[in-house]
């Protein structure tokens, strides 16, 4: 039987991570890959594949809000050319990940992985023992229980759609139809669409500060984007070329799409979980701060692992698992997990950032705080580009110290890094405030001054 120090199950970002570190280390190191692309959902078909698409919506819409205030007229877009740019860069990845794991003498075994017991593996009748295995098997579209829901495409196979039809109704009020339908408005070829967002519980994006998420659906709606909630979907319908999505109460909802978007589960049903004593739930494996799951030498890193489904997460949790694997030999860096300080961006457009606490979280802790909020901002910053809708929370606890930020903007993601820098560096509100003075100006990150300083102690 062959044995290395580590097995590394899925050859996405997280288990590239933990592959390449432990390998640069000494240790003898195999991934074990179902897929006939490797490479992971980020590159293939999620955060970087999607950007493809973002960039092209952010210039549409961009232009659009600022005709009649410089732009002349508004730019024609073609899909099928995001599209062909976007696989320029997606059929490479396959290729590029081998590549990356022979250079580095990483063995690549291609076959389902299935625990025999807590100390090996079984990848089609091959048996591979190992010291330590790194679960990286990432997730996969949730299935949902909904007659004819065949009829619906996958998030992956949207991002593979030739052309954008008029119509279509996206299941699930969550990061994925809200980017999508958002690409869908900007990015159709002359026609005006009809884009419809389907959402079961009391309010979309569940995760997500419920006041600046009211004002993203308002952006949204203002752009064609109809949002629904406390929907029960029954059926979707096939009659002819066109669907029906009909839901408990008898409305329906025309469409020549459906997308499937209500989200990923941890993609873990093929491991055997329960033949080496790892405990696992609907929201994937239960892993400790070192990313240990209940047998200390198997790890759970990336989207199969009950966390946060976020790229850099993943990559993190991946040094993390990687760093406990050696020892003492990494150090005192990369030790534990902290989920505290976790960016996410929605990249609709206006994009939605956050990090920390939401509002609502903090009054049901039972937190004390304080806010500085504002909305449909009317800064220079704003007006320049047309946009109407930005907006901001900051919240900060009575020690000066950030609680959480929400940012709707055109970039959020460079004002939610800076406030995220603080939370993690313990900077209070006051101290952030001084040192943005010297921010460059006029920009998006100068504005944090506006958002900062009804918080800021007077001078």
């Amino acid at each position: 039987m062959h044995s290395y120090d580590v097995m590394v199950i899925g050859t996405g970002t997280a288990g590239q991570t933990v592959a390449h570190e432990l390998k640069e280390k000494g240790l003898t190191v195999a991934v074990v890959e179902k897929s006939d692309t490797p490479g992971g959902t980020c590159a293939l078909a999620g955060c970087q594949a999607k950007k493809w698409f973002y960039e092209g919506a952010e210039a549409a819409a961009k232009s659009n809000h600022l005709k009649g205030k410089g732009i002349l007229s508004t730019p024609r877009v073609a899909w099928a050319d995001f599209l062909r740019e976007k696989n320029k860069f997606t059929t490479a990845v396959p290729g590029n990940t081998l590549t990356s794991f022979k250079k580095a003498g990483i063995d690549v075994i291609s076959g389902v992985a299935r625990f025999y017991d807590e100390n090996i593996l079984d990848i089609d009748g091959r048996k591979i023992s190992a010291r330590f295995f790194v679960i990286a098997s990432g997730a996969r579209p949730m299935p949902l229980s909904i007659e004819g829901i065949g009829n619906a495409i996958s998030s992956n196979q949207f991002l593979e759609l030739p052309s954008l039809p008029r119509h279509f109704v996206f299941i699930g009020g969550g990061f994925i139809s809200f980017e999508f339908a958002h690409f869908v408005t900007r990015l159709g070829d002359g026609d005006s669409r009809q884009t419809t967002i389907l959402e079961a519980a009391p309010r979309p994006l569940g995760p997500f500060d419920a006041e600046m998420v009211s004002l993203l659906v308002a952006a949204s709606n203002a752009e064609g984007i109809d949002v629904h909630t406390g929907v029960q979907i029954s059926a979707v319908e096939q009659h002819g070329n066109a669907f029906r999505v009909i839901t408990n109460d008898g409305v329906s909802y025309a469409a020549d799409v459906v997308v499937n978007s209500a989200g990923r589960l941890a993609d873990i049903d093929d491991l055997e979980l329960d033949r080496a004593g790892i405990d696992y739930s609907h929201r994937g494996i239960s892993v400790n701060a070192r990313m240990q799951t209940t047998q200390p030498h198997i790890y759970a890193v990336g989207d199969c692992a009950s966390t946060l489904q976020l790229a850099r997460v993943a990559d993190y949790e991946a040094m993390v698992a990687a760093n406990s694997i050696l020892g003492t030999k990494a150090g005192q860096t990369w030790l534990e997990m902290d989920y505290s300080a976790i960016p996410a961006v929605l990249f609709t457009y206006p994009q939605y950032g956050m990090v920390g606490y939401t509002e609502d979280a903090l009054k049901s802790a039972g937190i004390p705080y304080a806010k500085s909020f504002g909305k449909n901002l009317t800064w220079p910053t704003y007006r320049r580009i047309g946009m109407a809708n930005a907006a901001y929370k900051i919240l900060v606890g009575t020690d000066g110290k950030f609680l959480g930020a929400h940012i709707l903007s055109d970039n959020s993601t460079g004002i939610i890094n800076t406030i995220r820098l603080a939370m993690l560096n313990r900077i209070p509100v006051g101290t952030l405030y001084q040192q943005s003075i010297m921010s460059p100006y006029p920009s998006r990150e100068s504005d944090i001054l506006y958002m900062l300083e009804p918080l800021s102690p007077k001078r």
